[in-house]
């Protein structure tokens, strides 16, 4: 091949890489010197238009040429779920929580089931039931209660309900009632103190401060006054507001110190307006009514002057000091004489009202 022998023009070279004509010649432009450049009078500079114009088309020849070789950029799909993030969260959230539920009642089940139907549960004996705090109270009265629970599971015993028969028994007060696992029930009483004598029909029975009755214990040893005007049929309101009266006459007897509640028999709560109460001493018995208040002046009174009394009336068997500064001796009686006024000194005055034969009154008692 023989090559030709001329000149090697820009414009073969150009051809020759392929570049087209009309960039060539844009580029043949931009490489040709440029001149000294002068500024007319008006600062034209020859040729600068001419090289802004250049070079604004070789930005776009650039452009047109590196576009070719660029590959497009792709958008890249984001696969989202059909939730959103917070939505999800709250949904394993629940979910978790549904099953700690259905694995806590699961076990719930299964412990219920082994317990009601365990004989591990099951209250054997009477020996299984342990009682504390009785004294008065027998334990025959408390397994009367507790007898039909015996063989039962000891979580389906009623606490409360026996608890409740339990305090129906007149000696206790209160009661509590607990399960000792596995197989045990543990009774804990506390009994009621008894403050006086009670004759109640024909018996003769111990009363607290509430007005409760109790039978008598064996081998027991109290040394109270004996409580009449109390009736079976009486509410327990009743016999309440009855023993508030007595726990006052007592208290007022025993305020000085003297302890005359001692000396006190019977004490009749039958009207509460007139407090009577029953004394004895080496002569007999005598029956002072003492009204409503002021129970140890008025007791005092009958200290001081009993035996000036007696020497007046060999037969006296009642006194009432109900009034203020006179002393009935007598009253009742069918030769009954007029109330007179007392003089306050030396001592007041006793006026007889007749004479009778003294009642019979149940005395002190020790039992």
């Amino acid at each position: 091949m023989v090559r030709s022998q001329g000149s090697f023009t820009p414009e073969d070279e150009d051809s020759f890489r392929g570049v087209p004509p009309q960039h060539a010649q844009l580029r043949r432009e931009l490489e040709a010197p440029i001149g000294v450049r002068r500024e007319d009078s008006q600062g034209y500079v020859p040729g600068e238009a001419e090289s802004s114009a250049l070079e604004d088309r070789i930005v776009d020849l650039d452009t047109v040429e590196q576009s070719p070789f660029l590959r497009g950029q792709k958008r890249v799909p984001v696969r989202r779920g059909p939730f959103q993030r917070g939505t999800a969260n709250r949904l394993r959230a629940i979910l978790l929580i549904l099953a700690i539920v259905i694995v806590a009642g699961a076990g719930a089940a299964v412990v219920y089931r082994y317990g009601k139907n365990s004989w591990r549960f099951r209250v054997d004996s009477s020996d299984a039931i342990e009682i504390v705090g009785a004294k008065n109270a027998t334990r025959a009265q408390v397994l009367q209660v507790m007898g039909a629970d015996i063989g039962r599971n000891v979580f389906f015993i009623p606490l409360d309900e026996r608890q409740r028969q339990l305090e129906k028994i007149p000696w206790v007060e209160s009661a509590s009632v607990m399960r000792l696992l596995p197989n045990r029930l543990r009774i804990a009483l506390r009994e009621r103190t008894p403050i006086a004598f009670a004759k109640v029909g024909d018996r003769i029975e111990l009363i607290d401060v509430n007005g409760v009755t109790m039978e008598m214990p064996l081998g027991a040893n109290y040394s109270f006054p004996v409580i009449v005007g109390n009736a079976e049929s009486d509410p327990p309101s009743t016999r309440t507001a009855r023993m508030k009266v007595y726990l006052e006459l007592v208290r007022q007897l025993d305020s000085s110190g003297a302890n005359y509640s001692r000396e006190l028999d019977e004490v009749d709560l039958s009207d509460p307006e007139d407090v009577r109460i029953t004394v004895a001493d080496q002569q007999g018995t005598l029956l002072i009514h003492l009204g409503s208040s002021s129970y140890l002046e008025r007791f005092s009174l009958y200290k001081a002057h009993i035996q000036e009394w007696r020497q007046q009336f060999q037969r006296l068997h009642s006194v009432d000091l109900r009034f203020d500064r006179q002393v009935i001796l007598n009253p009742g009686s069918a030769a009954a004489a007029p109330v007179i006024e007392q003089a306050p000194r030396p001592g007041p005055k006793p006026i007889a009202a007749g004479s009778a034969s003294a009642d019979g009154r149940l005395g002190k008692g020790k039992h």
